[in-house]
């Protein structure tokens, strides 16, 4: 993500003015709309703590351990937690402490925010309350519904991550060519969430449903770059093809949501298929749930 001219213009006056001697200043884009203040207030937190790695390489002679990242929730909150963000549920006290600590110095105005979630007390577990394991299924499913009756099928292969957009239930009430068009726009925008979502990179080809009309063409392609500007991970999108495809490329940065909770499968070697006994001789069964070895026939 790019910050606009404007306020980079604005955060680079204000680090010129804020910036201690001897040291430099590397800011995120999580500063874009931050206040004069809050930046001091951060350049002062990071140059007490420098002081006191300093302090602490004096004391003590040998190679040692200074300083290091805070643990992953933390480290999340520093990278993603904005206004935008209702507040943040933590169903470990010491856990929350530190994020708290962490708020209450970097951004006291979000600290009301960091809540904790007895699991004892409430009597159901906090991924349950929340329906997190639910929206987990449903975000490693092929299949995605849209909200007029259509989908979208997504299918990963070596090469690259192929999805289908179809009508499905979507019949509309006026021509064909109206209800492929809104559709195509609910699947530009389902898709570019999705994306995120399942932090799918590579290369990645969207079928979108045939239109006519050359301005519903670029309707379609326009709202899908402006969805996907949202997206901190960089993407380029061509425009549709003749045969109604786009093709587009996300970068890829580690794991993506299916790989990361998945593994292959060992029954059908990752191929999502078993076959027919007979094809291959006479299988012996292994003990185990429905587990299979092929042997040479006598």
């Amino acid at each position: 993500k790019r910050l606009p001219d404007k306020e980079r213009q604005r955060l680079r006056k204000t680090l010129d003015r804020i910036k201690p001697k001897e040291h430099g200043l590397i800011v995120r884009t999580a500063a874009e709309d931050v206040t004069d203040e809050e930046l001091q207030r951060d350049v002062a937190r990071l140059l007490n703590q420098w002081e006191v790695i300093v302090d602490d390489s004096k004391k003590q002679g040998g190679p040692r351990l200074l300083n290091r990242e805070p643990d992953l929730a933390v480290r999340l909150i520093r990278e993603e937690f904005t206004k935008d963000f209702r507040g943040v549920v933590l169903d470990d006290n010491t856990l929350f402490e530190e994020v708290s600590g962490y708020m209450d110095a970097v951004t006291p105005a979000l600290a009301d925010r960091i809540e904790y979630y007895d699991t004892k007390s409430e009597g159901i577990d906090l991924f349950e309350k929340y329906h997190v394991y639910e929206q987990l299924q449903k975000a490693l499913d092929k299949k995605v519904w849209l909200p007029s009756g259509g989908s979208l099928i997504i299918e990963h292969t070596e090469a690259l991550t192929v999805i289908d957009v179809n009508t499905g239930k979507n019949v509309g009430s006026k021509s064909l060519e109206d209800t492929v068009f809104k559709n195509n726009l609910e699947a530009a925008r389902e898709t570019a969430r999705q994306l995120r979502l399942r932090d799918i990179g590579g290369i990645i080809v969207i079928d979108f449903v045939d239109m006519e009309n050359r301005k519903n063409r670029a309707e379609v392609v326009r709202v899908f770059r402006e969805e996907l500007a949202l997206d901190k991970t960089r993407t380029q999108v061509y425009d549709i093809g003749d045969l109604g495809l786009v093709e587009m490329t996300r970068k890829r940065i580690g794991e993506g949501l299916l790989e990361s909770v998945s593994t292959g499968c060992f029954t059908c070697e990752s191929n999502g298929l078993l076959f027919d006994d007979t094809l291959f001789g006479h299988r012996q069964a292994i003990p185990g749930p429905s587990v299979s070895q092929v042997t040479n026939p006598k």
